[in-house]
């Protein structure tokens, strides 16, 4: 026996699509569910990372400048003890010199050097200054990094508790939402997703309560509401843009069933304070 052809989504009727619809929306919304029960964890674990990302790219730079600070130190040390032994070397001459001329020239040598060393002292005063701001400054930054790479080590233990937890059920749901997807023409497949994504709550399809839309609880027209009960086109909310599908079709409770209970609970409630 040959094997049934799959029926082409573009063939169902208006009922069947809006049927379609409204069960993939309740898979979606259970998917949905499971990532709230996730919470912030996920951006959490992200901002985690990246403030750590950055501030390791900023101990790299302090790192750096220290040791550009130690090297100018140590430069200029070096130019000091060479400024030294040139005055050490210029005052020996000066005790040989034969005329004022001479005498005045290494006078002149000497002082140059004992102000290049004051310089010199000066500029290393200044860099040790900076040299011991910038090692606490590393310090502390090192120490808030490394509480933080324990925080993101627990944020990321509970979201991979919640994830294995979750993720058996979450596959389900999206095969199932997938194999639902298939008997959706992609036209109206795409229109429901878009809708979607623009929703605070992630509905695209929604039924009517109280005579308004679940959606954005905006009142519909009475005979808004007769269209949509007959099924015979696909119709949204003027307000949101939602798709609409009657409580029935829905597979809801009519809302008398839903006040019914109301009622019997007070009359409970009467008997009791008789």
């Amino acid at each position: 026996m040959a094997r049934e052809k799959a029926k082409d989504p573009a063939d169902y009727s208006v009922e069947e699509k809006l049927k379609n619809l409204y069960a993939l929306q309740s898979i979606l919304s259970e998917i949905d569910s499971i990532k709230t029960l996730r919470g912030e964890l996920p951006l959490e674990v992200q901002d985690l990372e990246d403030e750590i990302a950055g501030m390791t790219t900023r101990i790299e730079k302090m790192n750096t400048e220290i040791l550009e600070l130690k090297r100018d130190i140590n430069e200029r040390s070096g130019k000091i003890q060479e400024n030294n032994a040139n005055i050490e070397r210029y005052n020996m001459q000066m005790q040989s010199v034969r005329n004022n001329r001479e005498y005045d020239s290494l006078s002149k040598q000497v002082e140059y050097a004992e102000l290049d060393n004051q310089l010199h002292e000066k500029r290393i005063g200044e860099a040790k200054e900076l040299l011991k701001t910038k090692t606490t400054e590393m310090t502390h930054c090192n120490l808030d990094v490394n509480d933080r790479r324990v925080m993101l080590e627990t944020k990321k233990d509970e979201l991979e508790e919640i994830v294995s937890e979750t993720k058996a059920e979450e596959e389900k749901l999206r095969e199932r939402a997938k194999n639902i997807e298939i008997t959706i023409e992609p036209r109206l497949l795409n229109a429901f997703k878009r809708i979607r994504r623009n929703s605070r709550n992630g509905l695209g399809i929604v039924s009517v309560q109280r005579d308004a839309c679940c959606g954005c609880f905006n009142k519909i027209p009475p005979q808004r509401q007769l269209d949509i009960r007959s099924r015979k086109k696909i119709i949204v909310c003027e307000y949101c843009g939602r798709i609409m599908i009657d409580r029935e079709l829905a597979g809801l409770p009519s809302e008398n069933q839903e006040a019914a209970p109301k009622k019997s609970s007070r009359k409970t409630k009467a008997k009791k304070a008789e």
